[in-house]
């Protein structure tokens, strides 16, 4: 779809708000605004309801019965990983591993990819921007094998310093693991570019996508990515599930990464043999009615378009750049060129703590804090930043209401 297509159908906020429940309800005495969707986006009645309707008509465990409650549970499963597959535009459905977010998945890739490929003296590089989720796992495994996370710089706005990463890819380097959106910065990052240049030297890569799938059409093919993950409840689906995109000749030769039920094949005392791909990975009962929420949260954002989600954050984004960096003594962090729907800035003279605390008075809710990326923060020289993130939920006027509170804040700490 055109450019000009997208922006003569903009979004039908009003419309869409009545799909969200929670929307509805007021908070200190005014209508809730919320503008914390990069921690977790609210959830649509579609989503609601087909966890509902599993619960209520066709709930039973799935691969092992042969009654039909059981055999319908595992169709709605399969069916959900299909719909994942088709979001991420893999090539097929076995390349799709449901996990309980896109931490658990990194944590899996470090531990089975991680262990079996990385030995002392190697090197895993990622970025300063990263979230704790893309640091943590990796520092693990250096720290068990020997190995070195390097990391590469950004720039005071927040841009990744492409050059810089290309020259930390070594002969040593094993893996590289970026975010393809910032949740700090809003930073999009030039990741096929950094997936071209890793590529060229034969190390893989792994995309962290949590901040980018709920708004940004993903293709893993045409990226060429090894490795992506993503958290189910920031695409507006239920918490405790997310799903792990793997090149499918990777995990054929990754082992397990945790034992029990559904990944085995055979089990003896004296050997088991493990499942085939997915499954192998996906052990003991898995979070079925989260599956099911996700296929629907992915229909209907797709029904509304990621193309017209995209553009309508992007104009909200530059709404309330214009808007917050109009106010004396605010200073908005991260000014990327390339970014989404996240509006992170400081008070002069007031911790962000009570900037969010102010504003949750006024029935505002925003994020504030070091938002999982201390590393990040010390680059800045910021404690904490106070971070607005847009949903497709939202419009000018739940801005304006933002800047009130900030005003507010500035009157109180004046």
């Amino acid at each position: 779809m055109s450019a000009a297509t997208v922006m003569d159908r903009p979004l039908e906020v009003e419309k869409i708000r009545k799909d969200f429940p929670i929307l509805s309800r007021s908070m200190r005495g005014r209508p809730l605004v919320f503008l914390d969707s990069a921690a977790s986006a609210q959830k649509p009645r579609a989503v609601l309801d087909a966890i509902t309707d599993l619960y209520s008509n066709h709930y039973a465990n799935i691969h092992r019965g042969l009654y039909e409650l059981s055999e319908t549970a595992t169709q709605l499963h399969e069916q959900a990983r299909v719909k994942v597959q088709a979001l991420l535009h893999a090539a097929q459905s076995r390349e799709i591993v449901f996990t309980r977010n896109a931490t658990e998945a990194i944590n899996l890739v470090a531990q089975s990819y991680g262990r079996t490929h990385i030995g002392p003296a190697d090197e895993i590089l990622i970025t300063c921007m990263e979230h704790h989720a893309n640091i943590v796992p990796w520092q693990m495994i250096c720290e068990e094998k020997g190995a070195r996370l390097r990391v590469a710089p950004i720039s005071d706005a927040g841009e990744l310093l492409t050059d810089e990463l290309e020259g930390l890819i070594g002969p040593r380097t094993r893996l590289v693991a970026v975010a393809h959106v910032s949740n700090v910065l809003g930073t999009v990052n030039p990741v096929r570019r950094i997936i071209e240049l890793a590529h060229a030297r034969e190390v893989p890569v792994l995309v962290d996508g949590a901040q980018a799938v709920p708004r940004l059409a993903v293709d893993v093919r045409e990226l060429g990515c090894d490795f992506y993950v993503f958290s189910g409840h920031k695409l507006y689906g239920p918490t405790g599930i997310g799903a792990l995109y793997g090149r499918a000749d990777l995990l054929e030769t990754m082992p397990p990464y945790q034992g029990g039920g559904e990944m085995i094949s055979s089990v003896a005392f004296e050997k088991t043999t493990y499942n085939e791909i997915p499954y192998k990975f996906e052990a003991g009962t898995p979070d079925i009615a989260g599956a099911i929420g996700l296929a629907a949260a992915i229909d209907y954002v797709e029904a509304i378009g990621l193309d017209r989600i995209a553009a309508h954050e992007e104009s909200l984004l530059s709404y309330g750049t214009e808007l917050l960096a109009g106010i004396p003594g605010v200073r908005l962090i991260g000014t990327a060129r390339e970014k989404t729907g996240v509006l992170s800035f400081v008070v002069d003279g007031v911790h962000p703590h009570d900037v969010g605390t102010i504003l949750d008075g006024e029935g505002i809710a925003i994020r504030a804090g070091h938002h999982c990326a201390q590393p990040l923060m010390d680059r800045l020289g910021l404690p904490a930043t106070a971070r607005a993130s847009l949903g497709l939920y939202n419009d000018q006027s739940d801005l304006d209401r933002l800047a009130e509170g900030i005003h507010k804040v500035i009157e109180i700490f004046r």
